[in-house]
């Protein structure tokens, strides 16, 4: 670090020296934390994060707080794709994902960020047929390693295109991953879908035809987390003032970030948002010690239903085993989310 702030410094600039502490503040933040969280905590498994970045902001969110997460390494972050239309104005395309993504990994500075790779531009055109981008290519790669035996949870917090790409790719890649999934509808007798509900869930929507490959056609592992279960994570937006908004740079991008999606919901989104994907953490980064699990959110395992061209599930009687998470421990979540932010920004 002194090295680094020699050399800009001698090069006698204001915007020199105002970079030289910038990364010096940064670097040192970096180093408490690491003395912190990190200082009794192993990887434990790899992750690779697929997400929206560029709809929902609840993806940052979650793509934050796994980054501050020491036990589960983030071996690739994937910018995927929405409907065309996007999402409140803004662009739904993998190319403005993706830059959300960096963005937040510049706010952090971080140091060995992991890469961000594009996803497909499009959905599925048919059950057969992948449609090769980066990260789909990335989630090969990593997936077929034969140097690490930690293992590989693939975490989608939106459609499903990149990962069955993958596994159209390589459908030996069912048997070396987890996949952890936001998204489906609610399960008949399960849960009771909210009011005015849209009968085909979001981000099943995305790519239809993605997800009957996933459900339908593979044998991958999944731990899906339906619509009822996401919207469990419900958090007022002034507790996120209060708990994330002052924690230094990345609190503030963060909560810039919903405060521009209110706006451009006309503010009428009322004073609750649902950080949808944050489960994703939950499931991976925080699970028990011993018997390692996440051990306070309750699932059920059902027969993998096939899901029909409405989007919603027929039974399966020859379905493989899957976990459907109906409650999650949203204190331990939110709780170990605001410790770490606050801790990583501690000067």
């Amino acid at each position: 670090m002194i090295k680094k702030l020699l050399t800009l410094l001698h090069i006698g600039k204001a915007t020199a020296f105002a970079t030289a502490l910038l990364f010096g503040l940064q670097l040192c933040a970096q180093s408490k934390y690491t003395e912190t969280v990190s200082k009794f905590t192993t990887t434990r498994m790899r992750v690779i994060i697929d997400n929206d970045f560029g709809g929902d902001p609840d993806g940052l969110f979650q793509l934050a707080h796994q980054l501050l997460s020491p036990s589960a390494k983030v071996e690739a972050i994937i910018g995927s794709h929405l409907h065309k239309g996007g999402f409140y104005g803004a662009p739904g395309n993998p190319d403005f994902a993706c830059e959300q993504a960096k963005a937040l990994l510049k706010t952090m500075a971080l140091p060995n960020s992991p890469i961000v790779y594009k996803g497909a531009d499009t959905g599925l055109t048919d059950l057969k047929t992948p449609i090769r981008s980066e990260g789909a290519e990335a989630i090969v790669r990593e997936a077929m390693r034969t140097d690490t035996k930690l293992p590989l949870y693939v975490l989608c917090g939106a459609g499903l295109t990149n990962i069955a790409s993958a596994y159209l790719i390589e459908p030996k890649i069912a048997e070396k991953i987890i996949l952890v999934w936001i998204g489906g509808p609610e399960y008949a007798g399960m849960a009771v879908p909210p009011p005015n509900y849209q009968a085909f869930e979001y981000n099943l929507s995305i790519d239809l035809k993605a997800g009957q490959v996933v459900f339908n056609t593979s044998d991958m592992p999944i731990w899906q987390i339906p619509r009822d279960a996401y919207r469990q994570a419900l958090v007022s937006y002034a507790e996120l003032l209060h708990e994330v908004g002052d924690k230094g740079r990345t609190g503030k991008f963060l909560v810039e970030r919903i405060e521009d999606l209110l706006k451009r919901a006309n503010n009428n989104l009322g004073e609750a948002y649902v950080l949808g994907d944050s489960p994703l953490v939950l499931l991976t980064a925080l699970q028990s010690g011993w018997e390692a699990d996440p051990s306070s959110s309750s699932y059920v395992t059902v027969q993998a239903p096939k899901i029909n061209d409405a989007g919603q599930y027929m039974t399966n009687h020859k379905g493989r085993n899957i976990r459907v998470y109906n409650k999650l421990d949203i204190r331990l979540m939110m709780q170990d989310f605001y410790a770490k932010l606050a801790l990583f920004n501690k000067k």
